[in-house]
């Protein structure tokens, strides 16, 4: 690649301990990137690895300038290292894929094509999956059918890092926690268009997994932000509003019953039903709080977006008497990102 001249595609790498497997990666991506026929870079993200990766990298970079390292102080985990690798790529369409060599490079043209096909978002679907059914394929399955009912899209696997994407998608947002697996939810909340392939689940050649059953419940958690982001990161009132007046509303009805045994029939309120004189009282006051936190939510939200001249909305392009003059795709003219 010419120096000042950017790459037309960029392959995002993460890496972590992954020595043994580094230098056939590189290679196996190079060769397939070739047959491609268009400029290109591969950027490597060292997520603080401590063995030789980053001895290597600084090999592989000596002799190809396509290749860019990026190495962490430490290990932030496999979205922040995405996360780092996207924002150091420089080409107009994004491939990102494992380091273990679990994802065949050979398939990275399949994605492109897809790309090519109009698409934003192309995401790999491992349809025979090699894992331990037990530990890891029976909560994916679980994981990916609760992501996909609710986020709305439709697709089979969220959890691989497989994917491609158009630059402008990944410009748009930024990536916390787990959520690198959320991308295709996250991008379709403004109007991606997302399609699936079918690739290879190829067995670890050498290293060792970092992935185990405890990640799965860190996912169920994530599934919850990741929920109220998509539906009610700029209307938060109306989700705790819900539980706030219904949780107001049926403690008042216990409050009027209680006083109706109390009024009309003598009864002594905290002797026959002091429980559940207690539990009105929770609800209207837990009720009172849930709409408090709706009400500052309503305030943040609005001064986010604001101070920060954020747009709550996704313009695909402006059409004027002389044609299109602009084409934005996912973000306000003038005002940044989604």
């Amino acid at each position: 690649m010419e120096k000042g001249k950017a790459a037309r595609y960029s392959v995002v790498i993460p890496l972590f301990n992954e020595e043994e497997n580094l230098r056939p990666l590189y290679m196996k991506v190079v060769e397939n990137m070739k047959s491609v026929g268009s400029s290109y870079e591969i950027v490597f993200v060292d997520d603080g690895s401590s063995d030789r990766t980053g001895e290597l990298l600084r090999e592989i970079c000596a002799n190809d300038d396509r290749v860019i390292a990026v190495r962490l102080r430490k290990n932030y985990g496999q979205t922040t290292a995405l996360q780092a690798g996207f924002d150091h790529a420089q080409g107009d369409v994004i491939i990102s894929l494992d380091g273990d060599l679990q994802h065949d490079p050979a398939e990275i043209p399949h994605f492109i094509d897809k790309i090519n096909e109009g698409y934003d978002l192309v995401s790999g679907w491992r349809v025979k999956r090699l894992d331990t059914w037990l530990t890891r394929r029976l909560p994916s399955r679980i994981a990916n059918w609760m992501m996909a009912k609710l986020s709305g899209v439709d697709i089979h696997d969220f959890g691989t890092t497989f994917k491609a994407y158009r630059r402008e998608i990944l410009q748009h947002m930024r990536l916390y926690g787990d959520h690198h697996r959320f991308i295709p939810a996250l991008a379709s909340s403004f109007g991606a268009r997302i399609a699936e392939i079918p690739i290879k689940n190829i067995p670890r050649a050498s290293g060792k997994s970092n992935y185990g059953l405890s990640r799965t419940v860190r996912v169920m958690i994530d599934l919850i932000s990741i929920k109220f982001l998509l539906e009610y990161s700029t209307r938060p009132l109306q989700f705790f509003g819900l539980f706030g007046f219904a949780s107001v509303g049926l403690g008042t009805l216990i409050g009027f019953f209680l006083a109706f045994k109390k009024v009309f029939m003598g009864q002594s309120i905290m002797l026959q039903h002091g429980p559940l004189l207690f539990l009105g009282v929770l609800l209207i006051l837990s009720g009172i709080q849930l709409l408090s936190v709706g009400l500052v939510g309503e305030m943040v939200t609005r001064t986010y977006f604001e101070s920060q001249q954020k747009a709550t909305y996704a313009v695909q392009e402006i059409i004027s008497g002389g044609g299109p003059e602009q084409k934005t795709e996912g973000t306000r003219v003038k005002v940044g990102s989604y």
